[in-house]
């Protein structure tokens, strides 16, 4: 079941979305729904994650960011998981991050109050977490006037 279509975002969207969850050296980042694994990747080679788990359900995506990650020998430090997202233990996690639709975030929120740790950041990609409020918001306008809101949530 998808909860959101695959829609990339921008590297400068991904950065400045790791920038708001101030991802420091040695945490762990799960991004769910990880399309073509960009939030992991940047997470370890540019933030110092100390680990990075996507978790993609679709099949050929899935695929691959396996053999990227493989590929770019980040296969100690990054995990892509083959599952529901709705499903996945998150209880190791310091940063969640999202793009998904509203309506996955209500659906998720549960699986989010079950898991994480009190400290935990969760920035979501243009669509809110109802019922929570959001410790930061930011807008970014692309060069070529496209925008996008991040919203920042600690637990």
């Amino acid at each position: 079941m998808s909860l959101a279509p695959f829609v990339p975002s921008p590297p400068e969207v991904v950065r400045s979305m790791l920038q708001l969850a101030e991802l420091k050296p040695g945490e762990t980042l799960y991004d769910l729904g990880c399309g073509d694994a960009r939030i992991v990747l940047m997470a370890v080679q540019e933030f110092g994650a100390k680990a990075a788990v996507g978790v993609e359900l679709d099949d050929g995506r899935f695929k691959d960011c396996s053999a990227k990650i493989r590929d770019l020998h980040l296969d100690d430090k990054i995990k892509i998981i083959h599952e529901d997202l709705l499903k996945v233990d998150l209880s190791e996690a310091n940063v969640v991050t999202l793009y998904l639709l509203t309506s996955a975030n209500e659906k998720l929120k549960p699986n989010l109050e079950r898991y994480l740790k009190n400290g935990a950041r969760v920035v979501s990609h243009d669509f809110e977490m109802p019922g929570w409020k959001a410790t930061t918001v930011k807008e970014l306008t692309e060069n070529y006037g496209h925008s996008h809101t991040l919203y920042m949530y600690k637990r």
